[in-house]
């Protein structure tokens, strides 16, 4: 598990590259992080990558992961409520049993996520990529 000291200099540094235009600070590299049962609510993840994390059980309420790559990440049982998941990339992602109330997945690609048992309730889907995607006992 990445340790808190660690994850909040990670997101400090991508908030000065998100601010600069890439100028200073680095983008968010959290591809395979362990981040289970993080505390992300409200974090500006735009951009960032989080390909094949484990964000098992995650807080990431009212997040903002526009254009994030979450390719094969598992974000079983995670919280999106009110997330900002606009053209993130969400390929193969694990989101069984997610809270996705009122999530913005516009343009977000979620071909072949596993979406069984997720709240999709409030969700705006406007553009999203959903072919292959397992619905089976999605809430919407």
């Amino acid at each position: 598990m990445m340790n808190k000291d660690k994850l909040n200099e990670v997101l400090k540094q991508h908030k000065l590259w998100l601010k600069t235009e890439g100028k200073e600070g680095q983008r968010a590299d959290l591809r395979g992080a362990n981040l289970r049962g993080a505390n992300l609510k409200y974090a500006d993840l735009r951009n960032a990558n989080l390909r094949g994390a484990d964000l098992r059980g995650a807080n990431l309420e009212y997040a903002d992961l526009e254009d994030a790559d979450l390719r094969g990440a598992d974000l079983r049982d995670s919280n999106l409520s009110g997330a900002n998941l606009e053209d993130a990339d969400l390929r193969n992602a694990n989101l069984r049993g997610a809270n996705l109330y009122d999530a913005d997945l516009s343009g977000a690609s979620l071909e072949g996520a596993k979406l069984k048992g997720a709240s999709l309730e409030g969700a705006k889907l406007k553009g999203a990529s959903l072919s292959v995607a397992n619905l089976c006992g999605t809430q919407f």
